[in-house]
């Protein structure tokens, strides 16, 4: 069983910047690659970035590309979204997820262990 605490979340104005920690434990935290995932009002949760278990390799949802940049601290077992430039549209609820597929992977259904979420909100 793995557990995931997401933290780093708040009110931010359009423009600025926010980094979002991801805390695991439970379980070989290197073994898992990781996303970023994000849900807004009304809205079906969406992909936004994943890291590869190696660290080597990110992907990023069209919509952030250039602006968020995901990285892994295995040492603190910690996955981070760095997020800069940020636009309204990016206000949402934010998880990170885990999954033990081969490859990184965009699909929701692929990640079994999620964190609880946090509130990021961008004021116009």
């Amino acid at each position: 069983q793995v557990q995931l605490v997401e933290s780093g979340g708040g009110l931010v104005q359009a423009g600025g910047s926010l980094r979002l920690s991801c805390a695991a434990s439970g379980r070989t935290f290197s073994s898992d690659h990781m996303g970023w995932f994000r849900q807004a009002p009304g809205k079906e949760r969406e992909f936004v970035a994943g890291i590869s278990r190696s660290g080597g390799t990110t992907v990023y949802a069209d919509s952030v590309k250039g602006r968020f940049a995901a990285s892994r601290d295995d040492d603190k077992n910690t996955v981070y979204l760095q997020m800069s430039s940020l636009h309204p549209e990016d206000t949402a609820v934010y998880y990170c997820a885990a999954t033990s597929k081969l490859g990184l992977t965009t699909d929701i259904k692929d990640y079994r262990y999620w964190g609880q979420g946090t509130q990021v909100t961008v004021s116009s």
